[in-house]
């Protein structure tokens, strides 16, 4: 266990805080944009160019810091059963209830992305997943998959990190289908790689990030603002790649300097970031399908609209886990 491991701890809950923040603005709009709005596209596309990379690198900073890279063989059976329970079991019941409830709110508000029925909505989730009526899941199989695939490959050596990076990144460059996550596991494997990569450097990694982090923050927000100004024409795989793999040592960087100097809420939100994950699209709809009835969205009207559907999409899987939650207690370990 790593000697400064609180100290990690409170970097880690900052970054996922800091990441929450962007995956909730991410899912405002789903389909159909507002008309009348230039700025939220362009600011989306460069927060998708390195927000899910730099999700996966925590979690393989985590994976690492844990042990649970290289656990030895006599505990995979063990790990494998903490990670279904983790992992497998809330993508299944929250990706069901979020199907259930796109089928039965389609026939009184607008949803965003209603399946054509339950079998159709079954098979976008499981199967053909690009059509998946819980797409914001994905992250979960994908972990699961990534972490203990790296983990039976390491086999207990920190040696073997190097040939994972070259298969993760083997992986990034084949163009694998839409089939049970396989496109997604493929894009951000590697991610989760040099995640795990650092944390198994440990604090190597972090006196490289602490020496050069605030040239490379400088270059990524370089880098940030082309891409919202003409990223729409660049080649996106490459984007990302380019875009996820420097936001690790820069946000890390930037995380690590002064933990103190940030917001409460940052922290508070890191803290309560796997249950907004799990369900901040279910608040987004709810309040996106209510307001749209009597408020439009377009032109000027979409700022405020936008705030109204972030502090949503935050605070009501906050309040759900803390008032409602913990009087369903299978519930509640799951979303823990």
């Amino acid at each position: 266990m790593p000697p400064n491991l609180s100290i990690r701890r409170i970097e880690l809950d900052l970054g996922k805080g800091l990441v929450i923040l962007l995956v909730v603005f991410g899912h405002l709009v789903a389909r159909v944009d507002p008309a009348g709005v230039t700025w939220y596209e362009p600011l989306r596309r460069a927060i998708y160019a390195f927000h899910m990379p730099f999700f996966l690198y925590l979690s393989g900073l985590v994976a690492a810091y844990s042990g649970l890279l290289l656990s030895p063989r006599s505990a995979w059976w063990r790990v494998l059963r903490a990670r279904a329970k983790r992992l497998l079991i809330p993508f299944a019941a929250f990706g069901g209830l979020t199907l259930a409830g796109k089928l039965a709110a389609e026939h009184v508000m607008y949803v965003d992305h209603p399946p054509a029925n339950w079998r159709a909505g079954l098979d976008g989730l499981l199967w053909h997943t690009a059509a998946s009526p819980a797409l914001s899941v994905w992250y979960l199989f994908v972990l699961f998959t990534v972490s203990l695939g790296a983990m039976a490959f390491l086999d207990g050596r920190a040696s073997r990190i190097v040939p994972l990076l070259a298969l993760a990144l083997l992986l990034f460059a084949v163009k694998l289908p839409a089939l049970c996550y396989a496109d997604r596991l493929g894009t951000y494997a590697i991610f989760f790689a040099l995640g795990g990569a650092a944390g198994l450097a440990g604090a190597r990694w972090e006196r490289i990030v602490d020496r050069h982090w605030g040239w490379l923050l400088a270059l990524f927000a370089a880098l940030l603002a082309g891409i919202a100004w003409r990223g729409a024409a660049w080649p996106p795989h490459a984007v990302l790649l380019v875009a996820g793999t420097l936001s690790m040592p820069a946000l890390h960087g930037l995380l690590r300097y002064s933990p103190a100097s940030w917001p409460r809420f940052v922290l508070w939100l890191g803290r309560y970031s796997f249950m907004i994950y799990l369900v901040n699209t279910w608040f987004i709809g709810l309040a996106k399908g209510l307001l749209l009835h009597v408020w439009g969205w377009d032109g000027a009207n979409f700022l405020p609209f936008a705030m109204v559907l972030m502090a949503t999409g935050l605070a009501g899987p906050v309040l759900l886990k803390r008032y409602a939650l913990r009087h369903a207690p299978l519930l509640d370990r799951l979303t823990d």
